[in-house]
């Protein structure tokens, strides 16, 4: 339950813009320390004051107010790194367990060429996040008629266009051409960009150019690198599967002067560079871009990503239902690389609830060997700002991913029963799935107690609960039990 509060305080002749209070017992503002019985100020869809309650409500000097007092804790909305709201209705292929990439690759292929009604599912998929506490996505597109599913459910993030299946003829002759009419269909709302599938998915040609397209326009970059096994380093040197009497030259050969089209035909010539180097040589990594997945990385692959500020979304559920091994995510943490979390999408995950993966995360560091005592603050953040500095939404006018003055008013808040600081954290990141109970998107409830609200963005002032929510008259502030 929450509780509404009209202040008791006088008004002026002159108009001010609505403002909202949003308290709560604990407040997580990921770029400074969590605060005990917090409250965030919104004002226009901005974050106007972060702080201790009472002195929030103090900065707001006598300017007429809603209180809205949350139980639980308050977040940064959750950032949805990496998934594809369009597979939403395949969700019977990511129910199943399978033993490598390519047995899921097959089930995945038998489903998708089923009808599918890709707008309607990818609306599903965005409703499923709201719910879940998620105010960002970077949802990864195949076709057209899902390719709005961000706007039309109110949510940030970026809509990336996938390019896949391209081969260098195809290509140059009609593939460019292809492509950038497709991108003249994404919208710039909330934001837009490509996703080259994966290196082994792509010829050279299209692996050149398709980052020169993006940032030509100054859109963001998204692919899956590392995923599949054999996207992985080979340093031995070995015969070359299917290639009777070619001999792998093994790691540290010049496979770039080899003229190679492809990182398939790269491997077939027997070079043992990693899809991560591959990529890197073609100019793909970079700060405009984020990569998801990062599972078969070497200590080598991932100091890549680090200087060229390319960030990566883990989705260790997604990774487990496909059969692969779970991501480094110790030494990910260990080495100062910046990630983000993802679900991927139903088709290889069980739900689009980021916290679950956060969970996952935290189970699967600590079995690495990862015993800091950062681990819960840095897998919140890593769901939170992490996923927004992954496409480049951490800064400027409508930065997300923290709570700070000045920021898009993006919320979650979820249910947990700890009373300290410490140990709301700990119930969050070990077993957060399924507690989010309200999520604010550019300052508009959008969830309230697990109902979504029924009014679309542009349906009501920016920082306004939806009715039936917002109380008519004044009325007490909830007891401490529902809040």
């Amino acid at each position: 339950m929450t509780g509404v509060r009209r202040a008791s305080r006088p008004t002026t002749d002159r108009a001010v813009p609505a403002t909202t209070v949003h308290a709560a017992r604990i407040v997580v503002p990921m770029t400074a320390p969590p605060i005990a019985d917090g409250a965030v100020a919104v004002r226009d869809g901005r974050i106007l004051h972060v702080g201790e309650r009472t002195w929030v409500v103090d900065q707001l000097d006598g300017s007429p107010f809603t209180e809205r007092r949350w139980r639980g804790a308050l977040l940064p909305g959750l950032v949805n790194a990496h998934t594809h709201l369009q597979y939403t209705g395949m969700a019977s292929v990511g129910r199943g367990q399978y033993a490598g990439f390519e047995d899921w690759a097959a089930a995945f292929n038998e489903e998708y060429a089923e009808p599918h009604d890709w707008r309607a599912e990818a609306a599903e998929g965005a409703e499923q996040s709201l719910r879940a506490g998620v105010t960002s996505v970077a949802d990864v597109v195949t076709d057209l008629a899902a390719v709005t599913a961000l706007a039309d459910a109110g949510l940030g993030g970026i809509a990336y266009w996938e390019v896949m299946d391209w081969e260098n003829a195809a290509w140059q002759e009609h593939g460019r051409a292809q492509v950038l009419d497709e991108l003249e269909h994404v919208p710039t709302t909330p934001g837009a960009g490509l996703s080259p599938h994966a290196p082994y998915s792509l010829d050279v040609a299209p692996l050149l150019e398709l980052p020169d397209i993006v940032r030509q326009r100054g859109l963001r970059l998204h692919l899956h690198l590392g995923e599949a096994a054999f996207e992985g380093e080979r340093t031995a040197l070995e015969p070359v599967a299917g290639l009777d009497g070619v001999v792998g030259v093994g790691h540290g050969a010049d496979w770039h002067l080899a003229n190679v089209p492809s990182f398939r035909a790269m491997r077939a010539l027997g070079f043992g560079a990693s899809a991560t180097a591959f990529v890197d040589r073609l100019g793909v990594l970079g700060p405009d871009c984020h990569i998801a997945h990062g599972v078969y990385m070497t200590t080598a692959d991932r100091a890549l990503l680090r200087a060229r500020g390319t960030a990566v979304a883990l989705c260790p559920r997604s990774n487990a239902v496909i059969g692969l091994d779970p991501p480094p995510v110790a030494d990910y943490l260990r080495e100062g690389s910046p990630i983000a979390v993802g679900t991927d999408s139903l088709s290889s995950s069980p739900s689009l609830d980021p916290m679950a993966d956060v969970t996952a995360l935290h189970r699967i560091a600590r079995a690495q060997g990862y015993g800091a005592r950062d681990l819960h603050e840095r897998l919140l953040a890593a769901a939170t700002l992490g996923g927004a500095h992954a496409m480049g939404l951490a800064v400027g006018p409508d930065r997300i991913g923290h709570l700070a003055v000045g920021a898009r008013a993006d919320l979650a808040v979820f249910d947990v029963d700890a009373r300290t600081v410490p140990d709301a954290l700990a119930e969050l990141v070990e077993d957060g799935a399924g507690r989010a109970v309200a999520t604010v998107v550019d300052g508009r409830v959008r969830v309230a107690d697990g109902v979504l609200a029924a009014s679309l963005p542009g349906g009501g002032a920016r920082g306004a609960p939806p009715a039936p929510a917002v109380a008519t008259a004044a009325t007490t502030t909830a007891p401490e039990e529902n809040r």
